[in-house]
């Protein structure tokens, strides 16, 4: 089954531009458009999409309001869709708006065709999706806090460095990939395993860690350094360094 998409921004030419992007892959399909945040909400329901690709600013309502009421509101049935929040703009006030709306993810509107058709599909698989800059800079401005004020810190053990008395070898491997990047598609790619696999293995990082998500996983293993001390095995350039710059 494809990917069912409702498409929101107030541009009629961005709306035909992502839609010919779209629909150009087989497994990902716009279903409708909206024009604005009131409109995405009603179309949202009625369509009942599996990802909101959604413009931040917007006449009228703002898609950071209509991702607040389609994630926080919603009347179901079944689950609300994933909004995964497309900007020209590069701005913290916006990425910490759209996350706190309840968002799943945040990428520049001047990301390839592939990395944004990617980022579709792992929002559809309830992964988190960072724009490569942003997520730069939110782990910078994190790791920078006190201890103290910093998200779900570690526990005690894990201060010590001690991950590997946690996680399996290949679990710390799926940890670094996390943190600078990959999608489970491309984890799976650099480390020979199948895209489910490589979810299931997450799933279990984030459970023996006491982690909510993969951002918080990556902090941690920026926290933690990892990238320095962990052998990975051989990996392509791309596969070392992760999605390209936004």
């Amino acid at each position: 089954m494809s990917v069912r998409v409702l498409v929101v921004d107030d541009q009629e030419m961005v709306r035909t531009g992502l839609r010919l992007v779209i629909d150009r892959r087989a497994d990902l399909s716009v279903v409708g458009e909206a024009a604005e945040g009131e409109q995405a909400v009603a179309r949202a329901v009625e369509l009942r999409p599996d990802v909101v690709l959604m413009d931040v600013r917007m006449p009228g309502v703002t898609g950071v309001e209509a991702t607040r009421r389609i994630t926080h509101c919603w009347p179901g049935p079944g689950p609300a869709p994933r909004v995964l929040v497309l900007t020209t703009f590069d701005l913290d006030e916006y990425v910490h708006a759209a996350l706190r709306a309840g968002a799943v993810g945040f990428l520049l509107k001047n990301s390839p065709p592939d990395q944004l058709a990617q980022a579709i599909r792992a929002t559809a698989a309830g992964e988190a999706v960072l724009a490569p800059s942003v997520t730069r800079r939110l782990i910078d401005t994190v790791t920078a806090l006190p201890p103290a004020l910093l998200p779900h810190a570690p526990a005690p053990a894990l201060r010590e460095g001690e991950l590997a008395r946690v996680l399996t070898e290949r679990e710390l491997h799926v940890l670094v990939l996390v943190a600078r990047g990959l999608s489970n598609g491309q984890i799976a790619t650099a480390l020979g395993l199948t895209e489910g696999n490589v979810k299931s293995r997450v799933n279990r990082v984030l459970t023996r860690l006491g982690l909510e998500n993969r951002v918080q996983a990556a902090l941690l293993a920026h926290q933690e350094g990892l990238a320095a001390t962990v052998r990975m095995p051989r990996l392509t350039d791309a596969e070392q360094h992760g999605p390209g710059p936004s």
